[in-house]
């Protein structure tokens, strides 16, 4: 008798997966043939619980998934996995895709889920497009790019050379600092280049 084997995923152990449980047991598929993969990205190869999945698979089973990004990637991965499962005789049922639920053992499911994994894909590659190109506009502009701030200011950097130069020991300062001494000369020089002398 054929089964629906149900799949979810989250990337980080911090996401639920409550919400992917209930639509997957709502669709029918039995607690017992639930299975999910806790911190693991979608990129990765090796993901536990869809291997798992994968092997309780029967000739007339259907995987049933909430959305299409928990199978992978890629549209070739997708379709890949898509034409595997079909090989093997079992169905992939997708809830949430296009606005309903598609199932590719039908012909018209099929090209949908076609479809749908090529735009998946296109609409990561923008995402990560616009990123790199906000990345770029804002160093060109001289903007923060964030990440750690620089814990000792310029202006300090000024002060600790003006100690210098009256007489305190450049490896106390640097201490007084918190940074090396190679550190402090590193800046105190860079500062000078920048300012034609500090």
């Amino acid at each position: 008798m054929s089964k629906l084997i149900g799949y979810a995923r989250v990337s980080t152990r911090q996401q639920s997966t409550d919400r992917q449980r209930a639509d997957l047991l709502a669709a029918g598929v039995r607690r017992d043939d639930l299975y999910v993969d806790q911190g693991f990205s979608g990129a990765r190869a090796s993901r536990p619980q869809f291997d798992r999945a994968l092997d309780a698979l029967m000739e007339g089973d259907t995987l049933v998934i909430t959305t299409l990004d928990r199978l992978g990637r890629s549209t070739q991965n997708m379709l890949a996995f898509a034409d595997e499962l079909r090989s093997r005789g079992a169905g992939l049922r997708v809830l949430n895709l296009g606005g309903g639920d598609v199932d590719t053992a039908t012909p018209m499911g099929s090209m949908l889920f076609t479809i749908m994994a090529a735009l998946a894909q296109m609409e990561r590659e923008i995402k990560r497009e616009r990123v790199t190109d906000s990345i770029s506009k804002r160093r060109e502009a001289g903007l923060d790019l964030g990440g750690r701030p620089r814990r000792v200011t310029d202006s300090q950097i000024q002060n600790a050379v003006r100690l210098v130069k009256g007489g305190e020991p450049a490896a106390q300062v640097a201490r007084d600092l918190g940074m090396s001494r190679a550190t402090f000369y590193r800046r105190s020089r860079a500062l000078a280049d920048q300012h034609g002398g500090v």
